[in-house]
């Protein structure tokens, strides 16, 4: 089965971001691709984010790092990652042989990391960047500068002077007033947001040995099924302020939300959580989208996404 059906075109003004599919592999939730290649289909995938990228290695979290809750889960990663010195060497070019198409997703601790990163996604013409500023996971950076306006509006403008291709920027829906956030993104000079990231959470668990009762419990950002209704509320929100292009996520695990996303304002999607359930998620999204366009007699998935948009 061909993807013809389902190309999508991001584009703000004269930037644009062409992938053949609306269906994106969220950030962390991947890897670099490379630990996947060989028993799934990346070739539906419109991209894959990959896993936060920063100046230097990062070996995350000590601890537990991943908390099972109803309906989704909590993680506390930490930005571990092999730094971007190594992701040029190593992992670029697997993506680059394998003609993926992807977000190099970047996290600092100051501006001048933003502006470093910025800096070497430019000199190696990577072709879409995808800013982190709503990790709540880490203890200096991203929601320090995405939670407030001005501060987010004069890191975007830094990153923009440094980089020329596709810029989106992540969003989080840890704050009372996103729409503020989506415009200072938009002033700034970005092409595009994604949203949501993860909410703050904390998942505690508790049992009874017949002495004494003993606690588990983990803090972090919470992801999943559980959150679409917060991650709808936050795209509408954001497409009310705004008209970059919006790449939704929050709790996606089948065809009907993909749709409930558009309706909301969405352009495209990434997909998170549903990885770790069921790593081919992305591939059976895209047929499924591919197939319905197809029955239904739509003619790609912009008409599909423009009929949606019509429903009162």
């Amino acid at each position: 089965m061909g993807l013809e059906n389902l190309k999508t075109i991001l584009k703000n003004k004269e930037k644009t971001f062409e992938i053949k599919s609306p269906i994106i592999a969220a950030s962390g939730t991947y890897g670099y691709n490379d630990e996947f290649q060989d028993f799934i289909d990346s070739n539906y995938f419109g991209a894959i984010s990959t896993k936060g990228i920063t100046l230097e290695k990062r070996l995350g979290n000590e601890g537990d790092r991943i908390f099972e809750v109803q309906n989704g889960m909590i993680n506390r990663i930490g930005l571990e990652n092999v730094g971007i010195e190594t992701f040029i060497k190593e992992k670029l070019p697997i993506l680059k042989s394998k003609n993926i198409d992807f977000l190099l997703n970047i996290a600092g601790s100051t501006i001048e990391d933003y502006e470093k990163l910025a800096e070497i996604a430019q000199k190696y013409n990577i072709k879409a960047l995808e800013v982190n500023v709503s990790c709540p996971n880490v203890k200096s950076g991203c929601l320090e500068f995405g939670l407030n306006p001005d501060s987010l509006f004069k890191l975007i403008s830094k990153i923009r002077e440094n980089y020329n291709n596709f810029l989106i920027v992540k969003l989080s829906p840890n704050t009372n007033n996103i729409k503020l956030l989506a415009k200072a993104t938009e002033n700034g000079g970005a092409d595009c947001i994604s949203a949501i990231n993860t909410l703050r959470g904390l998942g505690i668990k508790i049992q009874f040995d017949g002495q004494k009762f003993i606690k588990k419990s983990v803090k972090g950002g919470l992801s999943g099924p559980c959150i679409k209704p917060i991650a709808l509320y936050m795209i509408e929100e954001i497409r009310n302020s705004t008209n970059l292009p919006i790449i939704a996520m929050g709790g996606i695990t089948k065809l009907s939300d993909l749709f409930e996303f558009i309706l909301a304002g969405a352009d495209a999607f990434q997909i998170g959580t549903a990885n770790f359930i069921k790593p081919s998620i992305c591939t059976d999204l895209a047929i499924e989208l591919s197939d319905f366009i197809e029955k239904n007699n739509f003619k790609n998935f912009e008409e599909l996404k423009n009929k949606i948009k019509e429903t009162k």
